[in-house]
């Protein structure tokens, strides 16, 4: 009776994951990897927690129990960074983020012997890199993409440097961020215990505001200012690896240096780069041929495979490059230039926007506006509908479709009067 038992407290803690946008496709590694991470009691109890940022008197509710014994779960669950503990206007609030980037990578961002890291490292690398479901559904399920490439901006040209972004800057996100944490690389400490990680530096995993505080307070990560943070850039810089950051414009929550033998977004654009896993820069390479004596640095160098060698000349697949810089970098020549796309790279604002049209680009928005406990938050509510307000049209008629809602309806509506 208690295998049953726990074996549907962990059904159900996959169902919960399963509401938000960003979810875990079920499997018996999966449910592995959530014992390993959660008791069946905590399962059950994740399992019930709403969608959106939430207090302990919400949890006490939802738990049927008191503060004082709902605060000291929560805590407990947020010390093992599988819950996060964050400041909202003087008011702790707690969030179950989803396993990536979330829970899944905080695992594995210290190193430690609270739990067995290398089993958890080895059911990741099946989960991840084996099954391959979970990362089909991380980085393909939605036109809107989790995560985005920051170009190097060393090798931008002049011209470049006046026309960039502030939010296409890594160094603008570095300085601008309330907090600053950095921890060790989960995609390279995983494939540490599969014998098979590059020399790539492993302290370099950067979380920034009300994430990486919360990891900080919590030994998850350690407090950097500014300036050691953009040295860590540069040092990325120097050994090739590509920034991949939250698909934002403001709030961004992590940057990764990502290599292309380990970590998992480069891995899935060398293997399904036309699908296009993330969202990449502003920019294309482009080789000027009259100076280029194909040497193939630039094609050691590229981290995804983007270019090739026809003919004795190399060729730029323009299809699947990430307009990461690496390549320009490498090259002694100057024979690669960065140039702007033609086409537009569509940012979301924020978080919330970028999750709103994730779920609505999977069909799951009702999952974010019904969520039961979430209905008591006007602000979780208001921060989701201003989110859908700002949408184009087309997105918006998604968004009334799945709802079938007349306040929803009606809210929409006010946008075209």
């Amino acid at each position: 009776m208690s295998h049953i038992v726990g074996k549907e407290a962990y059904k159900s803690l996959e169902e919960r994951l399963n509401r938000f946008p960003q979810g875990a496709p079920p499997s018996k590694t999966l449910y592995k990897i959530l014992q390993v991470l959660f008791s069946e009691k905590e399962a059950v109890l994740v399992a019930q927690l709403p969608i959106r940022p939430f207090t302990v008197k919400t949890a006490s509710k939802v738990w049927n129990m008191d503060e004082v014994s709902a605060r000291k779960i929560l805590d407990e669950l947020a010390s093992r960074a599988i819950l996060l503990d964050v400041d909202n206007k003087g008011t702790k609030e707690y969030v179950l983020p989803p396993p990536m980037a979330g829970f899944f990578e905080f695992s594995l961002m210290r190193i430690s012997g609270d739990i067995d890291q290398k089993v958890l490292a080895e059911l990741f690398h099946k989960y991840l890199n084996d099954e391959e479901d979970f990362i089909k559904e991380l980085f393909f399920s939605t036109e809107t993409k989790l995560g985005r490439v920051f170009v190097q901006e060393k090798v931008l040209s002049k011209d470049n440097e006046i026309h960039i972004l502030d939010f296409e800057r890594a160094s603008h996100i570095i300085k601008t961020s309330s907090h600053i944490g950095v921890s060790t690389c989960y995609c390279r400490h995983k494939m540490e215990h599969m014998g098979k990680a590059c020399d790539a530096p492993m302290d370099i995993c950067m979380t920034f505001n009300n994430v990486a505080d919360s990891l900080i307070r919590h030994g998850y990560a350690r407090r950097v200012d500014v300036s050691e943070c953009l040295e860590l850039l540069h040092e990325a810089y120097e050994n090739n690896l590509v920034q991949c950051g939250e698909n934002v414009k403001k709030g961004v929550t992590f940057i990764c240096n990502c290599c292309g033998c380990c970590c998992e977004a480069l891995m899935a654009a060398r293997k399904f780069g036309m699908l296009n896993p993330v969202n990449t820069t502003s920019y294309i390479p482009r080789i000027v041929e009259e100076s280029c004596v194909s040497c193939g640095k630039c094609i050691k160098a590229c981290p995804i495979e983007a270019i090739e060698m026809n003919e004795k000349k190399v060729k730029i697949n323009k299809d699947i490059c990430l307009g990461c810089g690496v390549c320009v970098r490498s090259c002694a020549f100057n024979s690669i230039l960065l140039e702007r796309r033609k086409e537009s790279i569509i940012t979301p604002v924020n978080s919330v926007h970028r999750i709103v049209m994730m779920a609505i680009e999977k069909g799951m928005l009702q999952n974010l506006i019904f969520d039961n406990h979430a209905l008591g938050s006007h602000r979780a509510m208001a921060a989701v509908l201003s989110s859908i307000l700002k949408l184009p049209p087309i997105k918006r008629a998604m968004a009334s479709k799945q709802m079938k809602s007349i306040y929803l309806e009606k809210a929409i509506e006010k946008l075209d009067i």
